[in-house]
């Protein structure tokens, strides 16, 4: 499957929700450099949607348990403009990974409860998986028939 079609995927299944297109892309970075994006997204559809204000207090960002799905870009944005914080009650936290990335951000150990968020990233670690996934890559029939869709063809 490609990226495209799998970050069109991702779009139908957010539909209207705020920040639609940067979810979807950010689905297919996971997927393409081998994380389980489609799967995590999946998980999130089937929380109610929830208001994020970032609140630093002495003990960093509480995320409240808020899917990292919906509110990945904006904790990531917050981050950028404020500094280096410690995150906790994290929920898929491997959605911040692809925003990081792209600002350039340092970033702990994304499938923890609890992890720290900031300071330079000098390279791309991603970059080589990213152009490699760029032919297709494989997503499990299951994992696409939870969205409702047929099993692709590509």
């Amino acid at each position: 499957m490609t990226i495209p079609r799998i970050e069109n995927l991702a779009a139908r299944a957010v539909g209207g929700r705020n920040g639609a297109a940067r979810i979807a892309w950010a689905c297919g970075w996971l997927e393409a450099c081998g994380y389980p994006g489609l799967k995590l997204l999946h998980e999130a559809l089937n929380e109610p949607a929830a208001d994020w204000q970032a609140n630093r207090d002495a003990l960093g960002l509480d995320l409240a348990n808020i899917s990292c799905v919906w509110i990945g870009d904006a904790v990531v944005e917050d981050v950028r403009r404020n500094g280096r914080a410690f995150l906790r009650n994290v929920r898929h936290g491997l959605y911040l990974l692809p925003f990081s990335v792209e600002s350039h951000l340092a970033i702990g150990c994304p499938v923890d409860p609890a992890f720290a968020l900031g300071g330079a990233r000098e390279k791309n670690p991603y970059a080589e998986k990213l152009a490699a996934a760029e032919n297709g890559i494989e997503i499990a029939g299951d994992v696409i028939a939870s969205f409702g869709s047929p099993a692709p063809i590509d």
